[in-house]
């Protein structure tokens, strides 16, 4: 069967669960080591033996597809293979609107999981959670699914239902959620006023104007000298745009590397770093994150905790910055490949591990939850009942967000980011292959 013409030019994505970066080019590397022709032979053999003998006869196409599937679903749960159909399909999201729930997604050891959901869209009203665990989508179960196809069954027209059965951390029992597709528009950046001199920004996603629109936003607010503090919120952000990441860093970092890439091919080996124009802001900056952060997020977060920008409150992020290249095959088909991995500044591995706050309130946020569940447990009346079925309001609430009262409470503060963190261990790499880089002067 033959491999095919050279490979075309391939699209180099983060992985924020089903979306492309665009802007970004790389070329796959064409060269390897010849084949092990002795596996290959035991791959022939089986092949052999399976259209002989197996209890149905398969097409040849379906056999050889479903082993380069489990192939690929070998290495990482974002590296498949894109069928025709598939591919199209990648395209579509990446230009054209289509309806949807308004979440991401992964799979954690083979368990399709919700990174996040997006804020105020139908996921998010709904209910659904950072970790939740989906089980069934519209009755059929989600075993061995590949992330694609399960963006696949979730999108649809807008006003379509779609049912998807969820699992979480204390329910006793699968849990339907019949959610109402609709066309996905988010506005990136929303602010308000705690108290004079201290705004609240929060980061939906990171869209193509997030970085112009988050200036735009604070500027509205004021000359910077009029700005004491400002809690950036990253909490259930589930990432976005790659440059976007990187522009909404350097409008606090003015100097240095931002975030950079490192893979087995040199063409992965990317380095993204501040420039001296623009904006610059100088205010001291807490950034909140939770296990709902990630990618994108987790590169913003990452950078201005390395640079001693922000103090880093809430509890640790998803852990999800890994880099697809998108390789297009002759027949139409593609392949999605893991190419790299991204790190911060000083040579943290986000995949996996996720950003670590400098300030954990995970123990107060648990003792809250289980303080409200006591709460729920008593008889309450039917007003609060009918407030509770409520959707969740996105709306800052500083009386029960320990989190940002926590940071409001720190901006207020005498106490530097260098004096805060003087006392704490700094963190370090994790690999001795990834050694802090060196600044800029």
């Amino acid at each position: 069967m033959p491999i095919g013409r050279p490979l075309r030019q391939a699209i180099l994505t983060l992985v924020i669960g089903l979306a492309l970066l665009s802007g970004h080019s790389v070329y796959a590397e064409t060269t390897a080591k010849p084949p092990d022709y002795k596996e290959l032979r035991l791959f022939r053999q089986i092949m052999g033996i399976v259209q002989k003998n197996y209890v149905k006869e398969v097409p040849d196409k379906d056999l050889i597809q479903g082993a380069i599937n489990g192939m690929l679903q070998s290495l990482d749960p974002h590296s498949s293979f894109l069928t025709e159909d598939l591919f199209k399909e990648l395209q579509v999201e990446t230009k054209g609107e289509f309806g949807g729930l308004g979440i991401e997604i992964t799979l954690e050891s083979g368990v399709l999981t919700i990174v996040s959901p997006i804020e105020d869209t139908p996921a998010y009203k709904a209910g659904l959670k950072s970790g939740d665990k989906i089980i069934k989508i519209n009755g059929e179960p989600t075993k061995n699914i590949t992330l694609m196809n399960a963006v696949k069954q979730m999108r649809g027209p807008k006003g379509s239902k779609v049912t998807i059965t969820v699992m979480r951390e204390g329910f006793r029992k699968f849990k339907d959620f019949t959610i109402t597709r609709d066309i996905i528009h988010v506005k990136s950046v929303k602010k308000e006023m705690i108290e004079p001199g201290y705004p609240y920004v929060k980061i939906v996603n990171f869209q193509e104007s997030t970085d112009t629109d988050l200036a735009a936003a604070i500027d509205s607010i004021g000359d910077e000298d009029s700005i004491k503090g400002m809690i950036l919120d990253l909490r259930n952000n589930p990432g976005g745009l790659l440059d976007q990441a990187v522009k909404v860093s350097n409008l606090f970092v003015d100097k240095g590397l931002i975030v950079y890439t490192d893979g087995r091919v040199k063409d992965q080996r990317m380095e993204f770093r501040a420039t001296r124009t623009g904006k610059h802001y100088k205010f001291k900056t807490a950034v909140l994150i939770n296990e709902g952060s990630a990618s994108a997020s987790e590169i913003v977060a990452g950078a201005l905790q390395d640079h001693d920008r922000a103090v880093v409150f809430g509890t640790k992020s998803f852990g999800k910055a890994s880099v697809q290249t998108i390789i297009p095959l002759e027949n139409g088909s593609g392949l999605r490949l893991t190419t790299a991995y991204y790190y911060t500044p000083k040579g943290r591995h986000i995949q996996k591990k996720g950003i670590e706050p400098d300030v954990d309130m995970k123990e107060e946020l648990q003792k809250q939850q289980d303080e409200e569940g006591d709460e729920e447990g008593k008889t309450v009346d039917k007003k609060k009942q009918q407030k509770n079925r409520l959707p969740r309001e996105s709306k800052l609430d500083m009386e029960t967000d320990l989190v940002a009262k926590k940071a409001l409470e720190w901006l207020k503060s005498d106490v530097t980011v260098k004096q805060f963190k003087q006392d704490r261990p700094k963190p370090m790499p994790d690999t001795a292959m990834h050694k802090e880089k060196e600044e800029e002067e």
